[in-house]
């Protein structure tokens, strides 16, 4: 019979094992086994709540005092060992098969009726502790959510402001951050390049060290930063009161890019318009290949015929698109006296938009009280998943509403938008001649949108606004000297209301090459 004890003390987190805790339950441990002539074979010490079971080195004790490789245990005080039942009825086992178990600051002796009595009364009282401070917990949790601040750690690119303050944007990691997503969106980028790229800019874990894989893709999913807290566990969304690092929109594009939607492998070969068209038929990029000299773009997939088509006539077809954005003196002449009398238009026109927005947005918040009451209905039969699930589709669909929002109160001052934006267009063609060929990438890009291949076709649609200004001659009529006004006057319109909406996009450096002025 073995004649050594073990020693047993418990810290409840990492953090209290820091301090001196440790240290006094040991002493004191040490002290009581040399009053009552026990010795003391194997410490050991855990930092770990008792409230919940499966504690590794708890398990480890039980387990050694099973094994009888120990006469007992001596712990510094009742809940020190267990402080739910389930574990308590552990520790009972082993007394009735005839293992001591001490506690230095509790005169407990559990080998006789009245003192089991006293410690399982404790030990209850421990429980129900436990249950109270969790369900306390629970409640300034949600309390906290419910006023949109997130309780826990901010996540990186956010600075921590102290308990009942919202998060804010850390001054050199939050931009890292921001740049992650937008790099991740170009779907040019894996994980692990991105990662690359990103220790390379000086973004750094809260530890001072480089960010993981699991770690840019826990950024990369996590909805906190465009403004919306999403806690996994219990799958239940809040609106957040902390400023968005990113629109809506910037995490929707990543999304896609991680889901597959968009391919982010590293090519091969540097193909000029590589996973830039894609098949008609089955939906797949076409793949980049040399064949006698010239390259050539083919669907992979199981279908016939497949989709191919020669890059020459890509570029050719691409350059014809361009050459219809590029405008003649005469249109010069018309349209940069006609952007200064449309302003003051714009300006009505913009804030109309942001009316109906606030309109939209006010519906919104009254569909979700309207829900929570349905939900809170004792006589609902709405369930916990399907409220939580349309709470969340309504806090998302605010959240578009409120860049959309944002978007219309920053274009305010941005009068001249228009004008700049017809300048750089118009000398695309130029632009794109003496372009690299990542600019000359980035103009297919931003100009086109829908680049399907069928068969042996290419079919090529200008993006939003570009189609406007390629098109700009269909239906004036036949008069010649009401051409250009009739097109200018509508084409103008419709520029101005998508530059009120924040549909006009800001143009990238890759047009400024060409440099003619208008």
């Amino acid at each position: 019979m073995p004649e050594e004890y073990l020693g047993y003390i418990r810290v409840s987190t990492p953090k209290q094992g820091e301090g001196v805790s440790l240290e006094v339950q040991k002493n004191d441990i040490s002290r009581y086994a040399g009053r009552n002539n026990l010795r003391i074979g194997l410490w050991l010490d855990e930092k770990e709540t008792a409230g919940k079971r499966g504690r590794p080195v708890f398990n480890q004790a039980m387990k050694l005092l099973r094994e009888g490789k120990y006469k007992g245990i001596i712990l510094h005080k009742l809940d020190r060992g267990a402080r739910n039942l389930k574990d308590w009825a552990d520790i009972g086992e082993l007394v009735d098969q005839g293992i001591e178990v001490h506690f230095v600051n509790e005169s407990l002796d559990l080998h006789t009726r009245g003192g089991r009595l006293s410690a399982d009364i404790q030990a209850v009282v421990a429980a129900d502790f436990i249950r109270n401070q969790r369900e306390e917990t629970r409640k300034g949790l949600y309390g906290r959510l419910k006023q949109g601040l997130y309780p826990w750690r901010a996540p990186l690119g956010y600075v921590d402001n102290g308990r009942g303050k919202a998060k804010t944007i850390h001054p050199v990691n939050g931009p890292l951050v921001r740049k992650a997503f937008e790099l991740y969106a170009t779907a040019t980028y894996s994980l692990e390049t991105l990662g690359d790229e990103l220790y390379r800019l000086g973004l750094r874990n809260h530890n001072g060290t480089r960010v993981t894989r699991n770690g840019i893709s826990t950024i990369l999913n996590n909805t906190f930063y465009f403004g919306i807290i999403h806690v996994e566990k219990v799958n239940e969304t809040f609106a957040g009161g902390h400023e968005a690092l990113i629109p809506k929109s910037l995490f929707d594009r990543v999304q896609k890019v991680l889901r597959g939607k968009f391919n982010a492998r590293t090519q091969r070969h540097a193909f000029l318009f590589r996973k830039m068209l894609t098949c008609a038929t089955c939906g797949y990029s076409l793949v980049g290949e040399r064949q006698k000299g010239r390259v050539y773009y083919r669907c992979h997939g199981g279908h016939f015929p497949r989709a191919s088509v020669r890059e020459d006539i890509i570029e050719s077809q691409f350059v014809d698109l361009l050459k219809s954005i590029t405008y003649s003196d005469e249109e010069k002449a018309y349209f940069r006296p006609r952007i200064l009398s449309i302003r003051e238009s714009w300006k009505s026109l913009r804030e109309e938009q942001i009316r109906n927005l606030r309109l939209r947005l006010d519906e919104l918040k009254n569909r979700r009280n309207r829900l929570v009451d349905a939900f809170l209905d004792a006589d609902s039969v709405l369930d916990k998943a399907t409220f939580e699930d349309r709470k969340s589709g309504l806090l998302l669909e605010q959240k578009t509403i409120e860049d959309d929002l944002k978007q219309l109160t920053k274009n305010g001052a941005q009068t001249d938008k228009i004008e700049n934006f017809l300048e750089l267009a118009g000398k695309a063609l130029l632009s794109y001649q003496k372009g690299f060929p990542e600019e000359k990438r980035e103009m297919l890009k931003t100009i086109s949108s829908n680049r399907n291949v069928k068969d042996k076709k290419l079919y090529l649609r200008p993006s939003i606004p570009f189609y406007e200004i390629a098109n700009r001659f269909e239906n004036v009529g036949c008069d010649p000297e009401r051409t250009i006004p009739r097109t200018w006057d509508r084409l103008l319109d419709v520029l101005a209301k998508l530059n009120a909406t924040g549909q006009l996009p800001d143009l990238p450096e890759t047009f400024r090459h060409g440099n003619p002025q208008i």
